[in-house]
C-alpha cells in the first residue's frame, strides 16, 4: 500500500519529502482513511467519532438556537408592554406631559413616548372572588398602538375604553374572577378620599370593554388598562402623570439614546432602562445559556477522545508502513502530518455534517416538534402554557461559528498526540515486532 502510494506520487512529480501537505501526504492519509476487512474495528471507532462530532455540533446549533428563540419571544412579550426606557421627574411632577411626550417621541430611535398614571388595587367581581391588581392609565391613542394589547384583544374592543367608558382586563383575570366583556369590575384603592375620620378607601366599579391575551400569565393576570383622564381622576393625580415609557427602535443602544433624550427634555429626569428593571431575569437566562453551552461541548469532546482512540490503533496497525515510508525518505514531519490529516479529516467532514443536520432540523423545527409530539401522544410545548404558537428557533451566526471553531480546534488538538507519536516510532522496531 505505501509503496503504491509512493510510485504514484513520484509520477505526479514529488517525493516523499516534498512540500508539506503534499500530494503524497494526501494519498496517504485518504488511503488510512478507507476501511479494509482487517481494519473494520478502526474503522467503526473512526465511524463513532465522526457520528459523535456531527451530533454534538448540531446539538449545539439546535438547542442555542432554541434558546435564543425562547429569549426573543420573551424580551418581546416583557417589553411590548413595557418601555424600553422609563422617564421620571426629579424636580416635580410632569404636568406639561403631552409637550413632553412629543419632544420626546421626536427624539431619533425613539417610537413611542407613553405617559401613564399607575398604582396598586383590589380587582373584584360582583359575584365573588378578588385579586390584586396592576392599574395602567394610558391614552386610548398610545394604547391603539401598542400593538402587543391593541393586536391582542381575544373578546371585545377598545371602543368603550377610546370614549373613556370602559376599561381592559387581561384574559386570565377574567377566567379567575368569572367576568366577560360587559360586566364590571370593581376595583378598590387603599389611596382614596381624606376625610375626618381618616383616609377611605376608594372603591369604583368600571365597564370590561375587552378582554386582552399577550401570553405572559404575569401580565394576562394583573394588569388592567384603563382610559389616562378617569385613572387620574381615581388616583387623585388630575393633570400630571407619574412617568413617560418610552419604546426605541434597538433596545440594545439603550446608552446612546440616554443623553439625547436627557437633552429633549430640558429638565431634570431619572432614566430607568429595560435592563435595569429585568436584570436577575435576563441575568439568569445568560447563565443558563452559557452553562448549557459548556454542558453541550462535552459531546464534541468525548467524540474528539474518540479520534484519539482511534488514530492510536491506527498508529500501531500501520507501523510497517510507517517504517517503510521513513526508510523510503519520508521525514517525521511528513508522518506526523499524514496521521494528522487522517484524524482532522474525521474532525471536518464531522463539524461540516454537524452544521448542515443543525440549521436544517432549525429551519424545520416546528415540523421535528410535530413529529416528536405525534411519536409521543402528548403535546410538546402546548400552547396554552407557553402561549407559543410554535417552537422557536433563531439562529445566531456568530453563535454558529464559534461552534464551528470550537469542534476544529478539540479536533485538530485530538490529532497531534496519535500524530506525534506515529512521527516518533522508530522503523527498525516497527519491522522487528510486524
Amino acid at each position: 500500500m505505501a509503496e503504491a502510494a509512493v510510485d504514484r506520487s513520484s509520477k505526479s512529480g514529488l517525493g516523499p519529502a516534498g512540500r508539506p501537505f503534499s500530494t503524497f501526504e494526501r494519498l496517504v492519509a485518504w488511503r488510512y482513511l478507507r476501511a479494509r476487512r482487517k481494519e473494520a474495528f478502526i474503522s467503526v471507532i473512526a465511524g463513532f467519532s465522526f457520528v459523535g462530532i456531527m451530533l454534538g455540533v448540531a446539538t449545539l446549533i439546535i438547542v442555542m438556537a432554541v434558546m435564543n428563540g425562547f429569549r426573543t419571544e420573551l424580551v418581546s412579550r416583557i417589553l411590548g408592554i413595557n418601555g424600553h426606557m422609563i422617564v421620571q421627574p426629579v424636580d416635580g411632577p410632569f404636568t406639561d406631559y403631552p409637550d413632553l411626550s412629543s419632544k420626546l417621541a421626536a427624539v431619533p430611535g425613539v417610537k413611542m413616548a407613553l405617559p401613564l398614571v399607575e398604582g396598586q388595587v383590589l380587582a373584584s367581581a360582583q359575584a365573588g372572588g378578588s385579586t390584586g391588581a396592576l392599574v395602567r392609565g394610558a391614552r386610548a391613542e398610545d394604547l391603539t398602538k401598542l400593538k402587543t394589547v391593541s393586536d391582542n384583544i381575544k373578546s371585545g374592543d377598545m371602543v368603550g375604553y377610546a370614549s373613556g367608558d370602559g376599561v381592559l382586563i387581561g384574559s386570565r383575570m377574567a377566567d379567575q374572577l368569572g367576568l366577560r366583556v360587559g360586566d364590571l369590575i370593581t376595583l378598590t384603592s387603599p389611596d382614596g378620599d381624606i376625610t375626618p375620620m381618616g383616609v377611605s378607601p376608594r372603591i369604583k366599579s368600571y365597564k370590561i370593554s375587552g378582554l386582552y391575551e399577550i401570553g405572559m400569565s404575569e401580565y394576562d393576570s394583573s394588569i388592567i388598562f384603563m382610559p389616562l383622564e378617569e385613572a387620574q381622576l381615581y388616583f387623585n393625580a388630575e393633570g400630571l402623570v407619574q412617568s413617560i415609557e418610552l419604546f426605541v427602535d434597538n433596545p440594545d443602544d439603550i446608552d446612546d439614546l440616554r443623553p439625547k433624550v436627557e437633552e429633549a427634555a430640558g429638565r431634570q429626569i431619572a432614566i430607568t432602562d429595560w435592563r435595569q428593571r429585568n436584570q436577575t431575569f435576563f441575568s439568569a437566562l445568560q447563565v443558563e445559556r452559557n452553562v448549557m453551552f459548556m454542558i453541550l461541548t462535552l459531546i464534541v469532546l468525548v467524540a474528539a477522545l474518540n479520534i484519539i482512540s482511534g488514530l492510536i490503533m491506527l498508529v500501531k496497525d500501520k507501523g510497517s508502513d510507517i517504517a517503510i515510508l521513513r526508510t523510503m525518505g519520508a521525514s517525521a514531519g511528513a508522518i506526523m502530518r499524514i496521521f494528522f490529516m487522517t484524524g482532522a479529516a474525521i474532525g471536518i467532514v464531522g463539524t461540516i455534517a454537524g452544521v448542515l443536520l443543525g440549521v436544517l432540523v432549525c429551519v424545520n423545527i416546528e415540523s421535528v416538534r410535530q413529529f416528536f409530539s405525534w411519536i409521543s401522544g402528548t403535546v410538546l410545548f402546548n400552547p396554552q402554557v407557553y402561549f407559543l404558537s410554535q417552537l422557536p428557533a433563531e439562529m445566531d451566526l456568530s453563535e454558529t461559528i464559534s461552534i464551528v471553531v470550537m469542534a476544529l480546534t478539540l479536533s485538530f488538538i485530538a490529532t497531534i498526540f496519535p500524530a506525534w507519536r506515529a512521527s516518533r516510532l522508530d522503523p527498525v522496531q516497527a519491522l522487528r515486532y510486524e
